[in-house]
């Protein structure tokens, strides 16, 4: 069966690269890409690389023209994806790629967000651990799917076989995150210009303000043990994004204090266990840690582990690619396996050097 698929947003780099995956699906025909002031213009004016797409052009993006497709992928701002999925009812399979859907409380959203609260959907990352079991379980057959934030899956499923092990202690996490500016969007902002990124690092949403904190803590609650009780409120992270001069890539290093009694093979154990049957996260040996370049253009998530008795913490080094596995990529797998389709599809863990 082939089925039909609508991305809006299709003018950015979230957009761009859902394409980019999905032109290689054998089960996928990309009939409709929208955007906003750039509809009416060729799709390759924005997205050059797509040489296989030259012959779509940019609709304006309205509930109207969305509708009528096997599967719509919203590529939106944050905030912006909640008016049009309120009336897409019709549609059998809605992905998002903004955060409108991914969190569970209101709270959380107006602290962070502001603007209209919608209703969480199924979170695409599907080798999260959550009650004991993966995410990906509760995928299957999803018909609305909220594609992760890039910055926090990456730091989530660094730490959440530590937390459902209960060998890490998440009431004190400490991450600090080399992020690439395309994390940010398309949109023309100073601060993104090529003489303020270039030759510098620049640290962002600096002490605890970042969007993707409540996102982070609401997964990793989920995935601690049911008999703790733990809930949001036992998450506590200092969050650090430090934004570098690379155009993609997120290297996510995340500390942990070691609960007492846990042993050195606890601890490696609770990530092999977790990741040692996983195509897409992959725990390497012990020793070895990932370079944002070996992952890029993959779906891949590299994890490096060090046990450091001398300050009591485990570290956690994360690489992905934040436009694949930290997003297009996380949606594509989420799609495959709502579909029934082999998870993999049009996913590669293979990345472009040099």
């Amino acid at each position: 069966m082939t089925y039909s698929v609508a991305v809006s947003g299709a003018s950015g780099y979230a957009g761009g690269e859902i394409l980019r995956l999905l032109a290689a699906h054998p089960d996928i025909e990309i009939r409709t890409v929208t955007a906003h002031s750039n509809a009416g213009q060729p799709l390759v004016q924005h997205q050059p690389h797509l040489r296989s797409l030259a012959h779509l052009t940019l609709q304006d993006t309205t509930p109207e023209i969305l509708a009528g497709h096997d599967i719509v992928v919203l590529a939106l701002p944050h905030g912006q994806s909640g008016q049009y999925t309120d009336a897409l009812g019709d549609v059998p399979l809605v992905i998002d790629a903004g955060a409108d859907h991914r969190l569970t409380s209101q709270d959380a959203w107006d602290a962070f967000y502001g603007g209209p609260f919608h209703d969480a959907w199924t979170y695409g990352v599907p080798e999260l651990l959550v009650d004991g079991t993966k995410q990906r379980e509760r995928l299957r057959g999803a018909t609305r799917i909220a594609a992760p934030g890039c910055n926090a899956s990456t730091v989530s499923l660094s730490l959440a076989p530590g937390v459902a092990a209960g060998v890490i202690d998440p009431g004190d996490i400490v991450s600090v995150l080399a992020v690439g500016p395309s994390g940010a969007g398309k949109s023309l902002k100073t601060n993104l210009l090529a003489s303020e990124v270039l030759g510098t690092a620049n640290p962002y949403a600096v002490g605890g303000t970042h969007r993707h904190i409540p996102e982070i803590r609401q997964a990793l609650a989920a995935a601690a043990p049911a008999s703790t009780g733990a809930s949001g409120d036992g998450i506590r992270i200092s969050f650090t994004p430090v934004i570098v001069p690379m155009s993609r890539g997120i290297l996510a290093t995340s500390t942990a204090p070691i609960v007492p009694g846990a042993s050195d093979v606890d601890i490696r154990a609770a990530w092999q266990n977790a990741y040692g049957d996983e195509t897409f996260v992959q725990l390497l040996p012990e020793g070895v840690f990932p370079r944002t370049a070996d992952v890029l253009g993959a779906n891949t998530a590299l994890i490096g582990l060090a046990i450091d008795r001398a300050a009591n913490r485990v570290t956690v080094v994360a690489a992905v690619d934040n436009l694949v596995k930290g997003t297009a990529g996380a949606a594509i797998q989420s799609m495959n396996i709502a579909l029934g389709l082999p998870e993999d599809r049009a996913l590669s863990v293979n990345g472009v050097a040099p």
